[in-house]
């Protein structure tokens, strides 16, 4: 027996991709094949490999106890559109070219859509304090049964109704609200359109002022919490040039940036040469930002000073104590 377990009809928008998947239990265990039959009136089925349409076709294949096959097309045209078979078949003379197969090939097919992608014009507009995103789809379209606005995983917004065109109000400002947003078109399939609100990097640090002691590591941490991503990020110490610097790996510096995150750290901290303010500089396409950190070295003594203190307090309660006690008159002796 052979079957799909995929959907037995699929619409998808030209780019995007499908995947279906097949099983057949036999004895001995049979082998799978995908073919395919276009919807041109002349087109018969020809059968499909691994690398197939410009490698765009992937066929991933296990046979142990029964067999299963899965096969993924990437970046769908409208030529992808037809009906996909799976045949499976254990007959040892099923792919001689001469011979005829004592036991059919098993069959099970699966219809495949592609809908040629809408175009969405995306624009943002920002009006008094609030920002407008719009989404219009133009032609050509199915059904719409309502649309979602979206900003990751979150639903921001959802509606019924069929209109081509969409929008959603954002209070605040672009800095505020930066990022990806969505405009879902709900229906069979469901398009979706993207709005990016982009900015220059509104850098931050982690903590405007660190610690550290003497001889250890210091760690200073900016972030970037807006999109796009930052390009490039650049540290250099208060009082130096800005053209000159801080270079990882020179001296005791190292820096570690991913994205919208960088991180200085200092080798064996030192008073004299580290303490001070620095500065994290972010470019984007959008433009630059930075942030200050203020680095304070403390000696390795510091932690010990209020401990002394406490000592010395002792000591002179202590001897205050015994003086009196020595100074004192001995109590006459009653009779």
């Amino acid at each position: 027996a052979g079957f799909i377990k995929s959907p037995l009809s699929q619409k998808r928008l030209t780019q995007d991709s499908v995947e279906l998947y097949c099983e057949a239990i036999g004895n001995p265990i049979p082998e799978i094949q995908w073919w395919f039959e276009g919807n041109e009136p002349n087109e018969t089925y020809a059968q499909l490999w691994d690398g197939a349409r410009q490698d765009r076709v992937k066929i991933n294949a296990t046979y142990n106890l029964h067999s299963t096959s899965t096969i993924y097309i990437a970046n769908l045209t409208s030529d992808d559109s037809g009906m996909y078979e799976c045949r499976a078949s254990n007959d040892p003379d099923r792919n001689h070219l001469s011979k005829s197969p004592k036991v059919k090939w098993i069959r099970s097919q699966a219809n495949v859509f592609v809908i040629e992608r809408p175009d969405i014009k995306a624009h943002v507009t920002g009006v008094s304090g609030k920002l407008i995103l719009t989404c219009n789809m133009t032609a050509p379209y199915p059904a719409i049964e309502g649309h979602e606005w979206m900003h990751g995983d979150k639903i921001l917004q959802t509606d019924t109704e069929s209109s081509t065109f969409t929008s959603y109000t954002i209070e605040g400002k672009m800095e505020e609200h930066s990022g990806v947003y969505e405009c879902v078109y709900k229906g069979s399939p469901v398009i979706k359109g993207q709005v990016n609100v982009s900015v220059s990097p509104q850098v931050m640090a982690y903590k405007k002022s660190e610690h550290g002691n003497e001889g250890d590591t210091g760690v200073l941490t900016c972030k970037n919490p807006s999109f796009p991503p930052v390009g490039s990020w650049v540290w250099y110490k208060n009082g130096q040039e800005v053209s000159a610097p801080i270079i990882n790996g020179s001296g005791r510096y190292i820096i570690k940036s991913s994205g919208n995150k960088t991180e200085l750290r200092i080798l064996k901290l030192n008073i004299e040469e580290d303490t001070g303010d620095y500065h994290c500089n972010a470019t984007n396409s959008y433009g630059f930002g930075g942030a200050t950190v203020n680095l304070r070295v403390r000696s390795r003594l510091a932690a010990l000073w209020p401990f002394l203190g406490i000592v010395a307090e002792v000591l002179v309660l202590v001897t205050i104590i015994f003086i009196y006690e020595k100074r004192r008159k001995p109590d006459e002796v009653l009779d």
